[in-house]
């Protein structure tokens, strides 16, 4: 199924409920004390993320907590394709930035800033707790430094 319009009831139930344990299991690996819960929590956001950057013209960038799911699931490239097939596009492309994290912080903040109003504007709530200029705790102000391809994926 190909979702062209998405609410994002939708677009979560895009990603099974085996795919969310597995995807929480992975990340774990990297943060330790992730709760059930916050797992979840992330699930939903990268979610929130990786189907708004299928509409989005302009590259956007995931904090450093959403980014641990999103590096998970796209390692797990048979479900990550579908999930990316079925909001329209064939793949949602994973661009590192080469200056690595923390090389502009301002710039760090306002893509934080054009990449959550982006999500809220699709539709999708912003949990805090995974977004450094929304709140969430043990984040730096930097962001991730990677992004989606606006159009390589299209």
């Amino acid at each position: 199924m190909t979702i062209t319009e998405y609410s994002p009831t939708e677009v979560q139930s895009l990603i099974s409920p085996e795919l969310r344990g597995l995807l929480i299991k992975d990340v774990r690996k990297n943060w330790q004390d992730l709760t059930d819960e916050m797992g979840e929590r992330g699930v939903h956001q990268m979610a929130a993320f990786l189907a708004t950057s299928t509409r989005s013209d302009e590259p956007l960038t995931p904090s450093l907590r959403v980014d641990l799911f999103w590096h998970a699931f796209v390692q797990r490239t048979v479900p990550y394709i579908a999930f990316s097939r079925s909001l329209g596009v064939d793949y949602i492309h994973h661009v590192p930035d080469e200056n690595g994290c923390g090389s502009d912080p301002e710039a760090g903040r306002a893509a934080m800033a054009l990449t959550t109003a982006a999500i809220r504007s699709a539709g999708f709530s912003i949990d805090a707790g995974f977004w450094p200029n929304e709140g969430a705790a043990d984040c730096s102000q930097c962001h991730a430094g990677c992004t989606d391809s606006p159009v390589g994926g299209k």
